[in-house]
């Protein structure tokens, strides 16, 4: 008789692929492919919108935290629902540094994706985010993503401020 599986308590983000083996431990993303940013440390992070398809020769992210403001559908990977309408901030601010904190650490070893609609508004802010994170001063993140991952993220004036007053207390910087 097999355990019954407890229920999830985050919801997953949609996928446009069935499910596919990951092939062992995960590798770091591909530095060229599509909407992936190198950290000052040396971290890859790909931030997506999810209102494109994946590419199916891809490789699959080992952990996701998807940018919306409903829950999402399940996807075949490990996945973070942040609560975060478009055009606007995370609904809970301590969750979002936390969640945050999380993708830094993991991006070191592990694909981590963040995606929202159309990966450019939440997905830069919180690429942005991580870069403060990683050492970029707060006053720069905006321009550092907007260098390496897209000229028109972070897309609104109140997430330009978040950024610029993300929280420094418990940076981790380079390494």
């Amino acid at each position: 008789m097999t355990e019954p599986t407890p229920p999830r308590d985050e919801p997953t983000p949609p996928c446009d692929e069935p499910a596919r083996p990951h092939g062992g431990p995960a590798g770091p993303w591909d530095e060229r492919a599509p909407g992936v940013l190198r950290l000052p440390s040396g971290r890859l992070v790909r931030g997506r919108g999810l209102r494109r398809p994946l590419d199916p020769a891809a490789p699959l992210p080992t952990y996701g935290v998807y940018l919306l403001g409903r829950r999402p559908p399940d996807v075949p990977w490990e996945a973070h629902w942040l609560r975060w309408p478009d055009f606007r901030l995370p609904a809970d601010r301590e969750a979002a540094r936390a969640v945050l904190t999380e993708v830094w650490e993991r991006a070191a070893t592990e694909r981590v994706e963040l995606a929202c609609g159309g990966g450019r508004g939440r997905t830069g802010t919180a690429l942005a985010c991580l870069a403060v994170l990683d050492g970029v001063p707060a006053a720069r993140a905006v321009a550092y993503v907007r260098e390496h991952y897209d000229r028109r993220a972070v897309e609104t004036p109140w997430q330009r401020r978040y950024v610029r007053t993300f929280p420094a207390a418990g940076r981790r910087g380079h390494g």
